[in-house]
């Protein structure tokens, strides 16, 4: 991670001109901690990073603590157990778990070691986690099968090394891509940087600064505020992919055969798509913010703010027909494109319902056997080289 940080903060000083919260590298360094390394799954001892994540969920700050798992949780297993064998079997036991329960969500892509199924699962069966099988193919090897061929160039070395790589700072220059020269010492496994082995790579052919990996994104993508409200509801979906309630453990929110989406492309529902409906979205946000590291800001992109004119849920009967609209501008003065849609695989609506749109606000025509919650999507994107899309969802529930 120090490389990485070194070159960001060669990029700071423009980087922070674009958006206020960018920290400084230094207070980045100051919150890295390493964790259980020693071997897959271990969870014996306390370390610099258990103990932090321990600190966290105790402090007074009742704010949710997102656990990113990339990997194995036996990270933060050790510091629930250092938890549990400092305060079960004391009075404050009942309230130490109760606090933790509250304040922890685990956002798993796969379940890399048996950390998570051996210990924490059995002794905190009221954690939350957030699990993600099947939608992050998209963004990870598999891209070529999952995500549609028209979208290919969002992730082909066209893209990915003119847009993003190269020309964009110290860096963007890091990402890693298929065929870039780079390779992580010690780490014999991934020869993707190999220019060599672009013919026979393990997932497919790929050429130069194709994209390689980045699996784990919707953890983090899950995070970031674009208007579509998927934080409190992960089963409403989001740049993060859709996750829905497991009816077995009320705690667990997952995806699979379960939550599934039409796939516009292929003509099916399917498993990815839930994730695949924003990935071009994500990727010209990806390169607008990778010119933010090398430009001024009146020569970068920027997003568009959107907002709900009135309230952003509502009630409605079946029959009525119901204006929506919203407020929109762009801090460059580009020009902007709104876009409605319903999204018809959230929410228990049932039934047809006619959008009538005009400019930023669109009339809903529900019919008479209408019912149940129905979600319209509001989709504001600026006219630029790489655009922008914010959102606004209305959440309409139809009696």
């Amino acid at each position: 991670m120090n490389p990485l940080l070194d070159a960001y903060g060669e990029v700071y000083p423009k980087l922070s001109q674009h958006a206020e919260g960018f920290p400084t590298a230094d207070h980045l360094r100051s919150l890295i901690r390493v964790g259980n390394i020693e071997f897959e799954g271990e969870m014996e001892m306390d370390t610099p990073g258990s103990d932090f994540i321990k600190e966290k969920l105790l402090d007074g700050d009742m704010e949710p603590i997102y656990l990113q798992v990339w990997g194995g949780t036996n990270t933060i297993a050790r510091a629930l157990k250092s938890i549990e064998d400092q305060y079960k079997g004391t009075p404050e036991w009942e309230a130490i778990y109760q606090k933790v329960v509250d304040k922890a969500i685990l956002y798993a892509i796969l379940d890399q070691d048996a950390t998570y199924r051996k210990y924490i699962a059995p002794n905190w069966p009221d954690l939350r986690i957030f699990y993600n099988a099947s939608q992050f193919w998209c963004f990870a090897y598999l891209w070529k099968r999952a995500v549609p061929e028209s979208q290919h160039y969002l992730f082909e070395g066209g893209f990915m090394g003119a847009e993003i790589i190269n020309n964009h700072g110290p860096l963007l220059k890091q990402y890693y891509s298929y065929g870039d020269g780079q390779k992580q010492a010690g780490d014999e496994e991934h020869i993707h940087g190999d220019s060599a082995k672009l013919g026979n790579a393990q997932w497919g052919t790929f050429g130069v600064y194709d994209f390689i990996s980045e699996g784990d994104s919707p953890a983090y993508l899950h995070l970031i505020d674009v208007g579509l409200d998927n934080l409190n509801h992960p089963e409403w979906g989001g740049w993060g992919g859709r996750l829905v309630q497991s009816p077995e453990q009320p705690n667990r929110w997952e995806d699979g055969a379960g939550v599934l989406d039409f796939n516009p492309f292929t003509d099916t529902l399917d498993a990815t798509y839930p994730q695949i409906r924003w990935v071009e979205a994500i990727q010209q946000d990806f390169a607008a913010r990778a010119d933010w590291c090398v430009k001024d800001y009146a020569d970068a992109n920027h997003a568009p703010m959107v907002k709900a004119k009135g309230q952003a849920t509502r009630s409605a009967k079946a029959g009525e027909s119901i204006v929506l609209e919203v407020e929109a501008s762009d801090p460059d003065g580009n020009e902007l494109e709104t876009k409605f849609w319903i999204y018809q695989e959230v929410g228990s609506y049932q039934g047809e319902a006619g959008l009538s749109a005009a400019g930023n606000q669109v009339t809903v025509q529900l019919p008479a056997n209408a019912t149940g919650q129905l979600h319209v999507i509001a989709e504001v994107k600026d006219k630029a080289e790489h655009p922008m899309t914010r959102y606004v969802r209305f959440v309409v529930e139809v009696e």
